[in-house]
């Protein structure tokens, strides 16, 4: 599908295929709240990283290709679907130690993509080094489901899906030089991004990941009684919380990020620092803010409870960049720290308040940092206007003298 200004628009068939990724990644969160402990949640970051590279491959699939009216892309979209089903429901799985299963769908899911990028599309796009990418990954998560050491192989495969994907073009930046490479267009037309398409893609999926803590707090309530006033005062704090994750994201950041796309022409490596790359810890942070709410509405909430919200906001903040004002002035640097510290602390509330009134203290403060970054994002649209390049260049000579007065 095509927007009126020429963007291509998300396709139902990619709305469709989301769905199973929601299952997926549900079962991440879940797998947090079963067994609250840290190492848990580093096992669910991995495991998420995962789940994340393949709705990306997906996600640039179509971007690059598809066409909502084109059977073909459609098929490949829907034959995807079975096996990222088989591999959420084989998440838990994973926390257990047992990630075969998991592994081999995941094997399956990267021969889908390379067919899929084997497949011609148009005249001039040519993806056989993706292609020859993702048969590479198959063979290493293949192998990861009946070899020891499981992870490493993982992680070399997203490694090499990261390099080939969405950074085709190298070139080492001269000194100063690194923010025009970024919004340059690349040379080869075939390997540009649609921002529109791309922003919309990406704000979805990040709507669907709040839905899951929606669905925390919903689904809480058909367990507590109708008279259990702490019970509501949680309610009303996961859904403010909620609202303000929103607010942060969608009011400012993703217009800010599609039009830093749309003006460099769709540059591969800025595709990758703002969407790929740059969106997995604030996504990320989402399902740790959502299990850590589900943990508050437990009858006993674990120590663990408030500590995920407040890591997982403090994280969801410092992704999202809402405190990044572009100035050069030490001390607004030093208040983004301060915020961000101050966000992690707020955990140590469970000390003397109730796991739903820390829930609530946590939304109010949610509330005032979305405020601040709504102020700051409001700015730094106004300076981008329709020269991001130019935004850049003030920041940089604004930054060379105090550069210089530090020396």
């Amino acid at each position: 599908m095509s927007d009126g200004n020429g963007g291509k628009r998300v396709g139902w068939v990619e709305l469709y295929f989301d769905l199973v990724f929601v299952f997926a990644v549900g079962q991440v969160a879940h797998g947090m709240v079963a067994e609250p402990h840290w190492s848990r949640v580093a096992a669910a970051l991995g495991l998420f990283a995962t789940l994340w590279w393949t709705w990306i491959g997906f996600a640039v699939l179509y971007n690059r290709r598809g066409d909502d009216g084109s059977v073909v892309d459609r098929l490949f979209v829907l034959a995807g679907t079975l096996p990222c089903a088989l591999a959420a429901t084989q998440a838990h799985h994973v926390f257990e130690g047992h990630p075969a299963v998991f592994a081999a769908a995941m094997a399956g899911v990267r021969l889908i993509l390379a067919a899929a990028h084997r497949w011609p599309a148009r005249p001039g796009l040519d993806q056989r080094r993706i292609s020859w990418g993702y048969a590479a990954s198959a063979v290493l998560f293949g192998v990861s489901a009946v070899a020891p050491y499981t992870w490493a192989f993982w992680v070399v495969a997203l490694l090499q899906e990261a390099g080939f994907l969405l950074l085709g073009e190298r070139e080492r930046p001269r000194r100063g030089e690194r923010w025009r490479l970024f919004f340059a267009p690349p040379r080869d037309p075939s390997l540009a991004v649609d921002s529109a398409h791309l922003a919309e893609r990406f704000g979805l999926f990040m709507i669907l990941l709040l839905g899951e803590l929606v669905i925390t707090v919903g689904t809480a309530a058909l367990e507590r009684p109708a008279d259990d006033l702490a019970y509501w005062l949680a309610l009303a704090g996961g859904l403010v919380l909620a609202g303000a994750l929103w607010w942060v994201y969608f009011t400012s950041a993703a217009e800010i990020y599609e039009r830093m796309l749309d003006f460099s022409g769709g540059n591969p490596a800025l595709a990758y620092s703002l969407y790929a790359g740059g969106h997995l810890v604030p996504a990320f942070a989402l399902l740790l803010v959502a299990a850590g709410v589900n943990l508050s509405l437990h009858e006993s909430p674990p120590q663990a409870a408030a500590w995920f919200t407040t890591t997982g906001l403090t994280m969801y903040l410092a992704g999202t960049r809402s405190f990044a004002a572009g100035s050069p002035r030490w001390y607004v640097g030093l208040a983004r720290i301060a915020t961000l510290a101050a966000t992690v602390c707020l955990a140590f509330l469970d000390q003397v308040l109730q796991a739903p009134a820390v829930v609530a203290v946590i939304a109010v403060w949610a509330v005032l940092c979305a405020a601040a970054t709504a102020v700051i994002r409001r700015r730094t649209l106004a300076r981008l206007g329709d020269d991001p390049m130019a935004f850049l260049r003030e920041i940089a000579d604004r930054r060379r003298p105090v550069a210089d007065e530090r020396r």
